[in-house]
């Protein structure tokens, strides 16, 4: 027995390495994004340009011209508005740049996608402007990359139930120079999806991260359009290994959108949607917005809270950081080097599927800032 769940074990290994050499293709990125009379002319052979004047006029439909492969595809989007829900299924590796002349800045990002949606009766993620999930097969997209393009929800100015910008469920994705706008439930990453954003904005006011796969926000801007719920709002779920999933916010800003919001000592880092919650601000700068306690239980009457619960900071600063409120609000956990360091980088938290097997790191671009 002990050997035929070794056999399985590195098939399944096998398996997660083969649907991972699926690399980008080799190109200068920087390049292909500067906008040009041939906006191809510097970008690899086969890249899909969209815009108003090509082929493709909206995003959806230069993704469903994809062939349903494993090869990698590039999609170019040309500087302007669109209003439309993109949703990314294939398997292959699809990378989506925006056009811009700085692409590692992304307060100049020129492409946004608009989309106004509300949960009501149907799905969550059917509201969202952007997915990246299965469609009828066992796992959605095995590197699936976006830089410098905005995704706004703008469905109200305030929290109205779940209104998503981004939804990831069964596959990687990675984001770059990206901004993610709404007000409530603003990301979700759900079963077996992970997400990874680097140098980006996630903007919102209640749970505006939520979901129970994993997370992982690096060197970003986390903006608070007012207070409602928590931050953050993550789900433990049963498996059959463990599992570390959760949301994993590092080296980041937590930041009031503007000045004239009245909100000091106002916001949660974040609610236990179950009691298997995993979160973690780490090394973050947090502004006056936060609440002296830090993370608070989901409600009086509905804590969620037990031992499986991690709710978590580890070297937080600024003037949100109380360590009095911490320690009096007796929620969220002040991690020690030691209880951080099994949390302290990607490849100790991202898993494959669906051995469970940590390391799950080859979709992510280490260098984004480098262009190639």
């Amino acid at each position: 027995m002990a050997r035929y769940t070794s056999v399985l074990r590195a098939l399944a290994l096998l398996l997660a390495a083969c649907l991972c050499l699926c690399t980008p293709l080799d190109y200068k990125r920087a390049a292909c994004q500067y906008p040009t009379s041939d906006p191809l002319e510097d970008c690899p052979a086969g890249t899909i340009l969209v815009g108003p004047s090509t082929n493709y006029t909206t995003i959806q439909a230069a993704v469903h011209s994809l062939p349903n492969d494993t090869s990698p595809y590039i999609i170019l989007v040309t500087s302007g508005n669109y209003t439309e829900q993109v949703n990314v299924t294939r398997l292959g590796p699809v990378t989506l740049l925006g056009q811009t002349t700085a692409p590692n800045d992304r307060t100049q990002n020129t492409v946004h996608v608009y989309w106004a949606e509300v949960a009501g009766p149907n799905n969550n993620a059917r509201t969202s402007t952007l997915t990246a999930a299965p469609a009828g097969a066992p796992y959605g997209s095995t590197d699936f990359r976006v830089y410098n393009m905005d995704f706004i929800n703008d469905y109200a100015p305030y929290s109205d139930t779940p209104s998503l910008a981004l939804d990831v469920s069964y596959a990687n994705a990675s984001f770059y120079y990206t901004g993610f706008y709404s007000y409530q439930d603003t990301i979700y990453v759900g079963t077996l999806g992970n997400a990874y954003f680097y140098d980006s904005e996630i903007a919102g006011q209640t749970d505006f991260f939520y979901g129970y796969g994993t997370a992982w926000v690096q060197s970003s801007l986390v903006t608070m359009r007012s207070c409602g719920g928590g931050i953050t709002a993550w789900k433990g779920t049963n498996t059959t290994f463990d599992n570390k999933y959760g949301v994993y916010i590092h080296d980041s800003a937590i930041m009031k959108e503007n000045n004239s919001l009245s909100i000091a000592g106002e916001c949660a880092l974040g609610r236990p949607w179950n009691a298997q919650m995993r979160a973690i601000f780490a090394h973050c700068y947090l502004d006056d917005s936060i609440r002296p306690a830090g993370y608070i239980e989901w409600q009086p009457t509905d804590p969620r809270i037990d031992y499986n619960t991690t709710m978590a900071e580890y070297e937080d600063f600024g003037p949100g950081f109380n360590l009095t409120g911490r320690t009096e609000g007796n929620v969220t956990l002040l991690m020690t080097e030691e209880e951080y360091e099994p949390y302290s980088n990607v490849e100790k938290v991202f898993q494959y599927p669906p051995s469970g097997d940590f390391g799950n790191v080859g979709w992510i671009d280490s260098e984004p800032w480098s262009f190639r």
